[in-house]
């Protein structure tokens, strides 16, 4: 059997199955801990798989009926594996992958284990509901980045909801935990409900859910409706999804939730799934009520990354400051991939990649600096870079890759975002937005490293002056050291990465400047409609 054909389904159904085996197995010892790292390395090699053959399953060998000659050509999405499920409303188990969700399926790939390390210690008590919570988690991120079935991606991003909130209320660090679980689920199922209302009618004007047939017909202006009603549709969406990321001023969850869950369940979830929806959803289906709106978003962005960082210069708490650095790297992200640029975009989704490492080894530090000494408050720590000097030497690096650093890796992200976002042409002043975001990569640099001179470097805090702490242990080095790796790779080989999101990037930057006559034919044929954004 061929295993481009199975390997999505695989590397969705193994972390399905190891949560099945953790629940029956006993919670004693480290069980559960060894058979969550057992299960996620497994779901990371197989992971692995996608990058290795991507430009093998990418190309198809198709014949010609007419002509009885056989050609090659490139499709928009590879490893697709599309089964009938359900005939009435028609759903099939579709799965595919483009440049952008082949990436991010291997970075979740990567976090999971990364988080069972981190909570080795953490976890000390139902350790069963915990890793069999995440372990589902992780099956809805994948399945959300691995759909081209709108309904099966619906069912994925609505199942990424249920685990996270009760990691949230289960395993909060304060009394705050079961408010912030509950202000972190209406935040986000309210416009899912109003998504799923939007879900509907795209399928009762087009008679299907398929994302490459619905791409095709977006891009040839042939999805039935008034202007309003595909208004009402296209907004219905970009809520949901901003909701997630969250885009500024809809981030009134973000600050107790990260403040409360577990370091794992943060680093796995932050911003990926919200920003992918609005790259693959919005902008496919709604191609041009996404470049009419793109002007607000494109001020909401710009003005999220100076008020996330300004929020995050004043605080004391080390979880809210990573917060709200959190709120101001994802503006960065919706500033370029609103800007329909080529750079912006190619920018931006990159970006997705480098916050998922960088802000998921700021989290991971974060944690374990809490382990030693039990507190985020900066100020009752200071004065322990003599005493931890792997701890500082770490947190330092990966304030730099946050903050941008030429050779890491977000300075290539944030270089291209800016770029776009200054030769936008959806903005009636571009460079004032572009310049307004320059400003937070310095106010980035300011609360990063006084954090940095606060917890390290200044007098002695009330905890730190009676717990000596330890430095950097094995385990945690084993976490840490490959997303450190990655930070100087991303830096300077983002080419290796980067090559197989630009088709995306291209076809989204013209879409809604592609001809109806060029794209009137496409989805007539089912090869076609396969191949609609093929280059």
């Amino acid at each position: 059997m061929n295993l481009n054909g199975i390997i999505l389904s695989l590397i969705i159904l193994t972390p399905l199955a190891g949560a099945g085996i953790l629940a029956v197995l006993p919670d004693r010892g480290r069980l559960q801990q060894w058979g969550a790292l057992v299960v996620t390395l497994i779901t990371f090699a197989m992971t692995l798989h996608l990058p290795a053959h991507f430009a093998e399953a990418h190309t198809h060998l198709v014949g010609d009926p007419i002509l009885g000659s056989t050609y090659k050509y490139v499709t928009s999405f590879a490893f697709e594996q599309n089964k009938f499920w359900i005939p009435s409303p028609l759903i099939r188990y579709h799965l595919g992958v483009d440049g952008l969700s082949m990436w991010l399926l291997v970075l979740s790939g990567l976090l999971a284990p990364l988080g069972v390390l981190a909570s080795w210690n953490a976890i000390a008590s139902r350790r069963k509901l915990f890793y069999v919570l995440f372990l589902l988690q992780q099956v809805a991120m994948l399945g959300v980045f691995a759909s081209l079935d709108l309904f099966l991606f619906y069912a994925f991003f609505e199942m990424a909801l249920v685990p996270m909130t009760v990691l949230i209320a289960v395993f909060g660090r304060t009394n705050n935990r079961q408010k912030a679980a509950m202000k972190y689920f209406l935040y986000n199922f309210i416009p899912s409900a109003i998504l799923l209302v939007g879900v509907i009618w795209i399928y009762a004007k087009t008679g299907t859910f398929e994302m490459p047939r619905l791409i095709a017909l977006a891009s040839a202006h042939a999805i039935p409706g008034s202007s309003t009603a595909l208004w009402l549709a296209s907004l219905a969406f970009l809520l949901a999804f901003a909701v997630k990321v969250p885009v500024f001023p809809l981030h009134g969850w973000l600050s107790d939730a990260i403040s409360e869950a577990p370091t794992a369940a943060v680093m796995v979830v932050a911003g990926k799934i919200g920003l992918y929806s609005i790259l693959r959803y919005s902008f496919g289906i709604f191609p041009e009520q996404a470049h009419r709106i793109a002007p607000l978003m494109i001020a909401l962005g710009a003005i999220g990354i100076v008020y996330g960082a300004c929020i995050a210069l004043v605080q004391n708490d080390l979880k809210r400051l990573a917060a709200f650095s959190t709120l101001g790297h994802l503006s960065f992200i919706t500033l370029g991939i609103f800007s329909f640029t080529i750079n912006g975009l190619d920018g931006g989704m990159y970006q997705i990649l480098n916050h998922g490492i960088s802000g998921g080894a700021l989290f991971l530090l974060m944690g374990f600096l809490y382990e030693r000494y039990g507190t985020y408050d900066m100020r009752e720590l200071g004065g322990i870079a003599g005493r931890l000097p792997w701890m500082v030497t770490l947190f330092v690096i990966t304030a730099l890759s946050n903050v941008g650093l030429p050779m890491l890796n977000s300075f290539v992200g944030e270089f291209l975002i800016l770029s776009g976002a200054a030769s936008t042409q959806l903005s009636a002043h571009p460079w004032l937005w572009a310049t307004i975001a320059t400003t937070g990569v310095i106010f980035s640099a300011a609360y990063l490293l006084t954090m940095i001179q606060r917890v390290f470097y200044a007098n002695l805090g009330a905890v730190t002056a009676e717990k000596r702490g330890w430095d950097i242990t094995a385990r945690e080095h084993l976490a840490l050291w490959p997303m450190v790796v990655l930070f100087l790779y991303m830096g300077v080989a983002s080419p290796t990465i980067m090559d197989a999101l630009l088709p995306l990037g291209n076809r989204l930057s013209i879409q809604k400047l592609v001809p109806t006559a060029l794209t009137a034919s496409v989805g007539t044929r089912p090869e076609a409609s396969v191949a609609g954004g093929a280059r």
